[in-house]
């Protein structure tokens, strides 16, 4: 004892609980380490602090990936983007152009991307891995596919499970709106896609995936100038791909048959 003062115990588990306290769980897992390398002059003052801030930022940015991750909605067995070869492709986009895209420079300035050609060439594949790189680096995500967003445009109003969800599209940096064409949809299903497509313009980006050519969207939706409309919206920031080729199915049967 020094001027009759008891010195107490400042125990690792103690700090730790501390931290937690005010929410820094993720940089108390490694205090102990940190601390240590701080106590035998590995580290600096300075050094300690910021490696436990450093470790705090990662594990919260980790966190709100994978919720985002969980958020987007995506389908099971999600390819990476290196899977995709366009040189299976007979043309339609580069390998150049892929790495370019997965800059996402396009999304910085809410730009869209149209994929479009038949089934099978890898288009859904393309849109749903620059969908993760986006969420890798922090941007909010959606997918869906068209059928599955005209349900949940028809329900919204009435359904609690529908509303939340369409308020958490409108929220998105990316909206990935999977296979456009596919199934016909009638005049006042295409007026709530309009709907939705303006409050999105330039406000937030699309990648929409479609087997149909642009000339062929107005049989899909309906209405002749309700899709002018539409995709006047949709292509005025918009890069188009159109790709041609044979099924990625067809070609490797043992992969997915």
């Amino acid at each position: 004892m020094k001027n009759g003062t008891k010195s107490k115990l400042i125990t690792i588990e103690k700090l730790c609980a501390q931290m937690e306290g005010f929410g820094m769980k993720h940089s108390s897992k490694v205090l102990a380490d940190k601390l240590e390398a701080a106590e035998n002059g590995s580290t600096t003052p300075r050094e300690f602090l910021s490696a436990l801030f450093e470790a705090e930022a990662r594990g919260r940015n980790e966190n709100r990936r994978q919720r985002n991750y969980a958020g987007a909605h995506f389908p099971p067995n999600v390819k990476e983007l290196k899977e995709f070869d366009p040189s299976e492709l007979e043309s339609g986009i580069t390998d150049w152009q892929v790495r370019q895209l997965a800059e996402l420079g396009w999304l910085d300035a809410f730009g869209n991307i149209v994929f479009a050609g038949p089934p099978g060439l890898g288009k859904s594949m393309l849109a749903i891995s620059l969908g993760v790189r986006a969420i890798d680096e922090g941007y909010l995500v959606c997918f869906e596919k068209m059928e599955s967003l005209i349900g949940i445009l028809d329900r919204a109003d009435v359904d609690r499970a529908a509303g939340f969800r369409l308020k958490n599209i409108k929220k998105a940096n990316l909206l990935i709106c999977d296979e456009v064409g596919y199934t016909p949809i009638n005049r006042s299903q295409a007026n709530k896609f309009f709907t939705l497509v303006s409050d999105m313009y330039e406000r937030s980006s699309l990648i929409v995936t479609t087997n149909k050519e642009i000339p062929e969207w107005a049989e899909v939706m309906g209405d002749p100038v309700l899709t002018t409309a539409i995709l006047d919206r949709i292509l005025h920031h918009a890069r188009c791909f159109s790709f041609k080729g044979e099924s990625y199915r067809l070609k490797h049967p043992d992969v997915f048959g």
